[in-house]
């Protein structure tokens, strides 16, 4: 839906300029939001009564402990996983997936020394909503370039694995019991 995709992201780029370019802080924002609405909400209930009006009417907000146990079990079960593949790279089993690896963690330290977190995850944001339209747009002329470009990445690898990384003594194949 364009018209939900364009206010998402107007919103975000509201939020952007607000804490990015205004220089506007998280907890300063959410506690102004706060104060705002109980005060709004506090006159409203306060003045109903004067106006011949009804008070407002607000819900209560109760948080399912099923909820937050699943979240945190999921959360622990993602990080357990997590360090398990950082532990089996570490180990040095598979070289490819350590280069892989090393070099996503270095483009990722480019790009945090360019820019902050906020302007990252706005960028982030930004692409995550244009390019799967680009995408459909024009699928075609992408995915010929992305086989191009895979081929490219084969050869440059060959000839990486060839000159330096078949040279590279690997670690023991299996761990040894004591």
């Amino acid at each position: 839906n364009r018209n939900i995709s364009a206010g998402v992201l107007g919103g975000a780029t509201a939020i952007w300029i607000l804490f990015e370019l205004l220089g506007y802080h998280l907890l300063t924002f959410v506690c102004h939001g706060l104060i705002f609405s109980l005060g709004l909400l506090f006159l409203w209930s306060n003045a109903s009564s004067f106006i011949n009006k009804s008070p407002p009417r607000i819900p209560e907000v109760i948080i399912p402990e099923d909820l937050v146990v699943n979240i945190a079990l999921s959360t622990r079960y993602e990080i357990n996983r997590a360090f398990a593949n950082l532990r089996q790279i570490a180990l040095g089993r598979d070289i490819k997936k350590f280069l892989i690896v090393i070099a996503g963690l270095w483009l990722l330290s480019v790009l945090g020394s360019c820019c902050n977190f906020l302007t990252l995850v706005y960028i982030v944001f930004v692409v995550l909503h244009t390019v799967p339209i680009l995408y459909e747009k024009y699928e075609d002329q992408i995915d010929s370039y992305g086989e191009k470009g895979w081929v490219e990445i084969k050869k440059q690898y060959a000839v990486l694995d060839a000159k330096v990384l078949s040279k590279v003594p690997r670690g023991p194949l299996k761990d040894k019991k004591h």
